[in-house]
């Protein structure tokens, strides 16, 4: 976690403006301060307390997906080799 491009520790004070960084996943959110609360409130009432400044992630290219169609059962030994190749080959 970082608070205005310093290491933060958990005593860290911080004020209006701050700039939050914290690692959260694989993504990093960027919060900025807008008012500081000093007891524990609702998710809603937090929320009004830092605007969220997190690019967008990129967008993700459509994996493709064998489907069957429903009802047609258990796949046969013939479709199970066949969905065994499609994994194999790296589609």
């Amino acid at each position: 976690m970082r608070v205005n491009d310093r290491v933060a520790k958990p005593s860290t004070m911080i004020v209006p403006g701050d700039e939050v960084r914290a690692r959260v996943g694989d993504t990093t959110r960027i919060v900025e301060v807008v008012r500081v609360i000093q007891k524990r409130v609702g998710a809603p009432d937090a929320a009004t307390c830092y605007l969220d400044r997190t690019p967008a992630p990129p967008p993700t290219a459509a994996i493709p997906v064998a489907a069957r169609d429903r009802g047609t059962g258990r796949p046969t030994k013939r479709d199970r080799r066949m969905l065994d190749k499609w994994r194999a080959s790296g589609v």
